[in-house]
């Protein structure tokens, strides 16, 4: 490890250089950590995210649409709370290289057309089933890109939504755009229709990154869709960047850093390249032995956290950045902040529904995902039936590790009384050997990852780069299922 990343460089929004913060703390600390090679020898492996806990690992064919209808009849009872919906845009021109989505890849808009009306029909199915419960909190449209339709098509959709749901006065209401294929009669029509939340894909900025992952995007054209959106009225805007990508060096990507800085996003999400061609085939056009090693991955997520503290950035969980002012800053401070297939969010919807081809949804205690075939999906739609695959029904003690698990990816710290609380356990029995692990020799908490207090555990600044190891520790499906599968991206 070295000092390379923003040595001597200053703040592109302000011109002066940056001044030693957490992010900068947390650099030093990496740099001087004595065992850093022999942590990432033993720790960086494939992981779940934990978007949800169990993960789509545990989901099965034995979960289907008659468990679902008896889940949404239970969600419809509980008309008090508000909802998350998310819907499902599969669409794209071109395919990108690194992209792990369901994803459609059509120039053929008759196609995505025919999916819309689909789409509807299933919204419309949805709504019959829940009649007293129409108050969305949450809404967002992910993809594939959902602005492969026309400004006038996207009208369509969120007309039919509102048609069937209401909003909250705060309600996140959030779209995915691929900046080379939005324009500014999208945005203008998206702000007129309520989004306040905007995401787009960057990944990197380097030429010869883009080249390689076969998505080639200007800055000037990533700035000017930013830009745009403000004016439209989006009132926060993520940006998502990907560090792991073939051909990717820690200079390359400080130049990406820097830019993204004269972009000043509200919020900037930094993922870990899920490099997994036995499951995505087109991945294997990729130059794999241009990837990055786990070292210099290292580095570049140290490059992220360095840069974008450095500048006023608050790390959030262990991917996030935000603004202090932004919603996702403030909440992470009251520690209110959620998690759910969507990410970190700031809405705790008591249920998540979702619509379209993959949508994965959480309703009352349970789970379940969508057909991830377009033609099986679309059948159902136009049968009137749910086109629920797969999905998994969770017990208590999955309720209780999803609430330590969440508490770990959110908070970075875990107080044992309030699980206690809730779940109505001792902690330290009911746990006796996860938290042997943890203080085993040669364990997180020998590694210096957790520090073990009597009333909780808490991650330490190294430990935050390695915290869904730390959670995986608590994961009882990934034990039984063995931690050497590879479906997951790694951890580091």
């Amino acid at each position: 490890m070295n000092a390379i990343c923003a040595a001597g460089a200053g703040d592109p929004a302000t011109g002066t250089p940056r001044a030693k913060s957490r992010g900068m703390e947390s650099r030093t600390e990496l740099s001087s950590h004595p065992t850093t090679a022999e942590l990432l020898a033993r720790y960086d492996r494939p992981g779940p995210r934990y978007t949800s806990y169990p993960t789509a690992l545990s989901f099965h064919e034995g979960v289907g649409e008659e468990e679902y209808l008896e889940s949404l009849a239970r969600a419809d009872a509980a008309h008090h709370q508000p909802l998350s919906l998310y819907a499902h845009l599969p669409f794209c021109r071109e395919r990108c290289l690194y992209c792990g989505c369901n994803v459609v890849i059509t120039p053929h808009h008759r196609i995505a057309r025919d999916y819309l009306a689909n789409l509807l029909e299933e919204i419309e199915l949805l709504a019959s089933h829940l009649p007293r419960r129409r108050i969305l909190s949450q809404l967002h449209w992910g993809g594939g890109t959902p602005t492969y339709y026309t400004a006038f098509e996207l009208s369509r959709l969120m007309a039919a939504i509102r048609e069937h749901f209401a909003f909250t006065k705060d309600a996140e209401i959030g779209i995915e755009v691929d900046p080379r294929a939005t324009d500014p009669t999208h945005l203008e029509t998206l702000g007129s229709l309520g989004f306040n939340r905007l995401s787009a894909g960057i990944q990197d900025f380097a030429p010869d990154v883009q080249q390689a992952i076969h998505r080639v995007q200007s800055f000037e054209q990533t700035q000017d869709v930013l830009v745009r959106a403000r004016a439209a009225g989006f009132r926060s805007i993520n940006v998502d960047l990907i560090y792991g990508l073939p051909l990717q060096t820690v200079d390359g990507f400080q130049r990406t850093l820097d830019q993204v800085l004269e972009l000043r996003p509200d919020r900037i999400a930094v993922y870990s390249f899920a490099f997994v061609p036995w499951i995505k085939g087109h991945m294997r056009n990729l130059p794999a032995d241009a990837l990055p090693g786990p070292e210099v991955k290292l580095e570049l997520l140290a490059c992220a956290l360095d840069t974008f503290t450095g500048a006023g950035y608050r790390s959030i969980g262990m991917d996030h950045f935000a603004l202090p002012e932004d919603e996702l800053a403030l909440a992470a401070d009251r520690g209110t902040l959620g998690r759910n297939f969507m990410g970190y969010t700031v809405q705790r919807a008591g249920d998540l529904v979702g619509v379209g081809v993959s949508a994965i949804g959480d309703v009352q205690g349970a789970l379940f995902q969508n057909d991830k075939k377009l033609v099986t999906y679309e059948r159902a739609a136009s049968e009137g039936r749910f086109p629920i695959e797969r999905g998994y029904i969770r017990n208590a003690d999955d309720v209780l590790r999803r609430d330590v698990i969440t508490e770990l990816m959110c908070n970075g710290r875990l107080e044992f009384a309030g699980i206690e609380r809730v779940h109505g356990i001792r902690f330290r029995e009911r746990f006796r050997a996860e938290l042997d692990e943890l203080l085993a020799p040669g364990g997180p908490v020998a590694d210096g990852l957790v520090t073990l207090q009597p009333g909780g555990l808490e991650l330490t600044e190294v430990g935050r780069l390695f915290v869904r190891n730390v959670a995986m520790v608590f994961d009882r499906h990934l034990r039984a299922a063995g931690e050497g599968t590879n479906t997951f991206s790694r951890t580091v």
